[in-house]
C-alpha cells in the first residue's frame, strides 16, 4: 500500500481554498492508498515516510518562496516529490519565459526590471506589472502610458520587498477570447478549460483579485496543442512532469502564446472537470509505484 502525501497550505482560521483536495484524497483511498493532506510547512510532517509527495495546493508560497525552496530541496531528497525539485525550483521563478522564447516558444513578449533598474515602462501602449514570483494575480496591474506615475510606485514598492519585476503588452486578445489552460497529467492532456481578464482597468496592484472569473469548459485547438507541447518539450527535466498547465491567450496575430507555465501547484478545476478524478487518481498511483521504496532511497541517501 503506497503511502501517498498531498502537499497543501494552512489556510489558518479560513476555509482552505482547494475544494479538489478532498476529493482526490477520497479517491486515492478508496483505490487502496494510505493518502492524506498536509501542510507543506508542519514541522511534525514526517516527508521520507511517504513513497510519494505531491504538491498540490501550496498557494502560500510565493510569499515565503526562499522557505519554499529550502523544503523542495529537503524533501526532493527524502523521497520522490512531484514535480521533481529542480523544476520546481526552476519554475517559481517567471523568468523561465524569456528562457523558453529563446527555445522557439512563441511566449507574451516580456521584459524584467531587477531592484535597482531604473523604471524603463512602455510610453506608446497598454502594459502589465507583475512579479516574477507571484500567484494568484498578486501584486499584477495593468497601466495606459499616462499612469506612468501611478506604475513606477508599484515598482518601487516590488523592489523594496525583492521582487523582481516583468513587465508585458498587455495581450488585447485575453478580452475576446481569454485566457486558456490546458492541463496535462501523467504525460497526457487531462482537459482544459477557459477564463475571462484578471485585471480590470485601474485596480490597484496591492487589490485582491478574482484568479479564475467566468470559468468555463475548453477544446483546446490544434495550434494550441502545439504551443503547449513545444512549451513542455523545452523543459528542463520536463520527462519526469507528472502534471503541469499551459496557460495560453491570443497575441495581435490571433495565434495562442504563452502566458504562463505552471508546474509548481496548478489549481486542476476537478469540479469544472469531475470526470478528470479518475485519471488523477491513476496517475499519482503510477508515479507512485515507480517510487523507491522507503527506506532505500535513505540507504542511498546516507551512503
Amino acid at each position: 500500500m503506497p503511502r501517498i502525501a498531498l502537499a497543501t497550505y494552512d489556510p489558518g482560521a479560513e476555509p482552505g481554498k482547494d475544494t479538489d483536495l478532498p476529493e482526490l484524497v477520497r479517491a486515492l483511498t478508496d483505490a487502496g492508498a494510505e493518502a492524506e493532506a498536509r501542510y507543506w510547512d508542519d514541522p511534525d510532517a514526517d516527508w521520507a515516510g511517504y513513497d510519494l509527495v505531491v504538491i498540490r495546493s501550496t498557494w502560500d508560497y510565493s510569499w515565503r518562496a526562499a522557505e519554499f525552496g529550502a523544503w523542495v530541496d529537503r524533501v526532493g531528497a527524502l523521497t520522490r516529490l512531484a514535480n521533481p525539485a529542480p523544476v520546481v525550483r526552476w519554475n517559481t521563478d517567471k523568468r523561465y519565459l524569456g528562457e523558453l522564447a529563446a527555445a522557439g516558444v512563441p511566449t507574451v513578449p516580456t521584459r524584467y526590471l531587477a531592484p535597482g533598474e531604473p523604471a524603463d515602462l512602455p510610453d506608446d501602449h497598454e502594459y502589465v506589472i507583475k512579479p516574477t514570483s507571484g500567484a494568484g494575480a498578486r501584486f499584477a496591474a495593468r497601466y495606459t502610458p499616462d499612469q506612468h506615475e501611478t506604475a513606477v510606485r508599484q515598482l518601487a514598492r516590488m523592489h523594496a520587498e525583492g521582487f523582481t519585476a516583468m513587465v508585458q503588452p498587455y495581450v488585447r486578445g485575453i478580452d475576446v477570447s481569454g485566457e486558456r489552460a490546458l492541463q496535462f497529467f501523467g504525460g497526457r492532456l487531462l482537459h482544459a478549460s477557459r477564463k475571462g481578464a484578471v485585471l480590470a482597468p485601474d485596480t490597484p496592484y496591492d487589490a485582491d483579485k478574482v484568479a479564475h472569473p467566468d470559468l468555463q469548459r475548453w477544446e483546446p485547438t490544434d495550434a494550441e496543442m502545439a504551443v503547449a507541447d513545444k512549451a513542455l518539450g523545452a523543459v528542463p527535466g520536463g520527462s519526469e512532469l507528472l502534471y503541469a498547465r499551459v496557460d495560453l491567450v491570443d497575441g495581435e496575430d490571433g495565434e495562442p502564446r504563452l502566458m504562463e507555465l505552471e508546474l509548481v501547484e496548478p489549481n486542476l478545476f476537478l469540479w469544472l472537470h469531475p470526470g478528470s478524478l479518475e485519471r488523477v487518481t491513476e496517475a499519482i498511483l503510477q508515479a507512485a509505484d515507480q517510487a523507491p521504496r522507503r527506506g532505500a532511497g535513505s540507504l542511498q541517501a546516507s551512503a
